[in-house]
């Protein structure tokens, strides 16, 4: 299957059951939102996880496109990117875990076709506030599927306050051996799928207190998902990536993590250009600004003569079109030259600033701080320079 066969698959099955499809939102959260991007599939309906009626129903079913910034460092492993998609279901208060679970092994089985002996699950043990989740246990045996009882791995926040709740994880194996071990003792068990029972509310003291209705939320990485289906090692072999890994390398020499660095740096740029993100030094123009600035970074680390302007010009249309989005391929390419000039421009600053005998000994915060708010030079950007 690819991510389209996918994507039908899942929602028509759940819209079999009754869900009602809901369109995916921008990567923008509203405007009195503290979070920069929406970062899972339940970021924009946590007004009807606490209780709000939604217009389409209790049961809901969607395509999410989402940002995290959290995951930046661990870019170039095999699993994570900064910009995906995330395919989610929702019951506000009408259905239980145990059915959700019992439907998601359904499709992951059936309509997806994964060998059910390949399946470990993770589920809450409990703790000292709220009690283990014993009917998810009891689904899971029930089904013969392997269980692991953790605490912290299975209990799920969107942020220190708001909705939570336990959750229950499946994970499929990955290994060319028979599998072995538990999902916490072995990372050949890959997380596919997360339903979370969304009971309860985190108060600004830590206490929990029971949201008005007993929800179910559930997420599953669409590009993770299709990687594993499509029997490739890696996110970055999956079909959304086959232009970039048909042409990128024709045009850099890269080794495999900084081929996946600059290809999902330079792809989540583009998304968020699309979505109406401009750079800038502060908020999500900064977060822009520094995916750019990344790609730049790896790019001249082997070859100063590289530039934006030669990437393929279908990976920015491919890239806006896989996103459902309407901008301007012209205007995201300007953009990106426009910022690789700006930060090249930079570092020839920052070079002759650091040249001076002020600068050549050892760093503090002091002298960091006068480099950005004299010079504009950020503090990740000193650093590189001073390693380099």
């Amino acid at each position: 299957m690819d991510t389209e066969q996918i994507v039908r698959t899942f929602v028509e099955y759940y819209e079999d059951r009754d869900h009602r499809r809901i369109g995916g939102s921008t990567l923008l959260p509203p405007p009195d939102d503290p979070v920069l991007f929406t970062t899972s599939g339940m970021h924009p309906l946590t007004p009807y996880l606490e209780g709000r009626p939604h217009p389409l129903g209790r049961r809901l079913v969607n395509v999410q496109r989402c940002l995290r910034t959290t995951d930046l460092e661990e870019v170039g492993d095999s699993t994570h990117l900064t910009v995906f998609e995330m395919l989610g279901t929702w019951s506000l208060g009408d259905y239980e875990g145990t059915r959700s679970l019992g439907w998601g092994h359904r499709l992951l089985t059936e309509g997806f076709g994964v060998d059910p002996g390949l399946l470990h699950a993770t589920v809450f043990g409990g703790d000292e506030r709220v009690g283990p989740d014993t009917a998810s246990l009891e689904l899971w045996q029930e089904r013969g599927v392997p269980v692991e009882l953790t605490v912290e791995d299975n209990w799920w926040s969107n942020g220190p306050v708001g909705p939570c709740g336990p959750d229950s994880e499946i994970f499929l194996w990955t290994g060319d051996t028979p599998p072995r071990s538990t999902p916490t003792r072995d990372p050949r068990w890959v997380e596919v799928w997360n339903h979370v029972m969304m009971r309860h509310r985190r108060l600004d003291d830590g206490r929990l207190v029971p949201l008005p209705q007993r929800n179910v939320d559930t997420g599953l990485g669409l590009e993770r998902l299709a990687s594993l289906l499509q029997g490739t090692s890696s996110v970055f072999d999956c079909d959304v990536f086959a232009p970039w890994r048909r042409l990128v390398p024709g045009l850099w020499s890269l080794d495999e993590p900084s081929f996946r660095l600059v290809c999902d740096h330079l792809r989540s740029a583009v998304v968020v250009i699309g979505d109406g993100v401009r750079p800038a030094a502060t908020g999500q123009g900064y977060v822009l600004r520094r995916l750019v600035r990344r790609v730049l970074t790896v790019l001249w680390r082997d070859d100063p003569s590289r530039r934006l302007e030669d990437l393929p010009d279908e990976l920015v249309p491919h890239t806006l079109d896989h996103f459902r989005q309407t901008e301007d391929p012209a205007v995201v390419r300007r953009l990106l030259v426009e910022e690789e000039r700006r930060f090249a421009r930079l570092l020839e600053r920052g070079r002759q600033v650091l040249a001076r005998p002020r600068f050549r000994g050892p760093l503090d915060d002091e002298d960091l701080h006068y480099l950005h708010d004299t010079h504009g030079l950020p503090r990740d950007l000193v650093i590189s320079l001073r390693q380099g």
